[in-house]
């Protein structure tokens, strides 16, 4: 449970998992989590903080999610890569809150029978969250103007800035998010 009392963890029996933190993440629990005799192949993709964006210093990601919501979604996302895929297991954790220069926010990690269907599978899982999960990212840059917040997606500026109403949104105290 989170400090929200909402779960934080959602599991389709022991070969898929959704989990949203404000933990450290750690890449060998997550390897151990899709690990099995029946895979020939574990892809994992770690995102991490870079120290800039479009040639401006980066300080840190704060990420803030509707957590439910964005669970229930995470779980979807793995249940559907882990079918199209004939995957042997799938893990997706995202981490919340502020995630320092070169930490990672985001593991996605796959193991099939073989490595075609892993390298695929893995892709796929990570463009999927980054376009449909209800999570959203405040860069903050150093300097005076202090940062904003996107949706977690790689789209053109155009259509990945939601400034206007994302801080309405977003209850910001001293910098950390409250889940909603």
């Amino acid at each position: 449970m989170s400090e929200t009392g909402l779960p934080q963890v959602l599991r389709e029996g022991e070969n898929i998992y959704a989990e949203l933190t404000r933990d450290h993440l750690d890449v060998q629990t997550t390897i151990n989590r899709v690990k099995s005799p029946k895979a020939g192949a574990i892809v994992l993709f770690a995102g991490t903080t870079r120290d800039s964006f479009e040639s401006r210093p980066v300080l840190r990601l704060t990420y803030t999610s509707y957590v439910p919501l964005a669970l229930t979604t995470l779980l979807a996302i793995a249940k559907s890569v882990h079918t199209r895929h004939a995957l042997t297991a799938i893990s997706i954790t995202h981490r919340l809150g502020r995630v320092p220069i070169g930490e990672e926010s985001i593991l996605v990690a796959v193991s099939a029978p073989h490595r075609q269907a892993a390298w695929r599978a893995g892709e796929e899982a990570l463009e999927e969250c980054k376009n449909k999960v209800e999570i959203w990212k405040r860069e903050e840059f150093d300097g005076e103007d202090g940062g904003v917040w996107r949706a977690n997606s790689d789209a053109p500026v155009g259509r990945r800035q939601r400034r206007a109403s994302l801080e309405d949104m977003v209850n910001v105290e001293d910098g950390e998010q409250e889940d909603r």
